[in-house]
């Protein structure tokens, strides 16, 4: 299948490409530098903010991924929206016949926060023009370079003991990287998914100090806790900001969003694609060793090199 790929240089799109590619499909990964993408699939110019280069990215494409968001922006929930509109004219324009989008978890029926209003609004608007839209939506995803899970790993590792705000307390059902990957390729492979909305977790229902007490105990570490009920979202990010790698406005979109409780209510994609998700223990385990696999990876490819090189001299 011809698929076009956006994001295809982020946490969950890069990590998608290789998956679609291995699959037999031809991916055109989507990127502003073409010239400087790496990954896997064929790249192509292309800027979700001019429509012009999308109809030109989307061209003969049967389906496409749409794997954007502009979270650490002010702006993010205009910016994602005009986005979305623009993918989506052009989608029609092109003949896709659907679009794959990752969204967020959380009851309809709770009040919200903005950064997952914007993803509701994300969904509503791809599939404004007509294209059928089939929708994932995950809550924490566990792996190497996701914003979520840094924070969680960098918090357990810098202190020791921490102040923590009510949003500790909030339950959440993380999800590994790698079962997100499996179920956004398995679906295209599903035709009745055409048009739904799934949701998708792991096995285990925590709460995001549960998640970090477990991440402590499997790194051999102590972690001492202090609750702080006053601390309020506009402290906690910069907090945040202070203690990790997240900069203070993606810190407080997470922030606002961690009173809602993001749990799957409805597990319609496990009849459709029936696999065991990881459990949290493994999804931590697997995330810790990625950069030592990320490692061992860049040392083979320099190797082999230094070796193609020699055959030449």
């Amino acid at each position: 299948m011809h698929l076009l790929l956006t994001g295809a240089s982020g946490f969950v799109g890069g990590r998608l490409a290789t998956a679609l590619v291995e699959a037999g499909h031809d991916v055109r990964a989507m990127t502003r530098r073409p010239d400087d993408y790496t990954g896997a699939g064929t790249p192509v110019a292309g800027d979700v903010t001019d429509e012009a280069s999308l109809r030109d990215a989307l061209r003969d494409c049967e389906a496409a991924y749409y794997l954007v968001h502009s979270l650490g922006d002010a702006a993010f929930q205009r910016k994602d929206a005009e986005a979305a509109r623009t993918f989506a004219r052009a989608a029609a324009d092109a003949g896709v016949e659907r679009i794959v989008y990752l969204g967020g978890l959380g009851r309809d029926g709770d009040q919200l926060s903005a950064h997952l209003r914007s993803r509701r609004e994300v969904e509503q608007l791809l599939a404004s023009t007509g294209v059928p839209v089939t929708v994932l939506r995950a809550g924490i995803i566990v792996g190497h370079g996701g914003v979520s899970w840094e924070m969680t790993r960098q918090l357990v590792a810098h202190l020791p003991a921490m102040v923590t705000p009510r949003w500790v307390h909030t339950r959440t059902q993380p999800i590994a990287i790698a079962d997100v990957v499996r179920y956004l390729a398995g679906v295209l492979e599903a035709p009745e998914t055409v048009g739904r909305v799934y949701e998708v977790g792991g096995p285990d229902v925590l709460t995001y100090l549960e998640m970090m007490g477990r991440v402590a105990d499997i790194q051999g570490r102590r972690l001492f806790v202090v609750p702080v009920p006053l601390l309020t979202p506009s402290l906690s990010s910069r907090w945040l900001a202070l203690v990790t790698d997240v900069d203070v406005g993606t810190g407080r979109s997470l922030v606002d969003s961690m009173i809602n409780e993001v749990v799957v209510t409805d597990p319609a994609i496990r009849s459709v694609l029936p696999f065991e998700p990881m459990d949290y223990d493994q999804m931590v385990l697997t995330a810790l060793g990625e950069p030592a696999a990320d490692r061992r990876r860049t040392a083979r490819s320099r190797r082999s090199g230094l070796l193609a090189r020699g055959s030449r001299s």
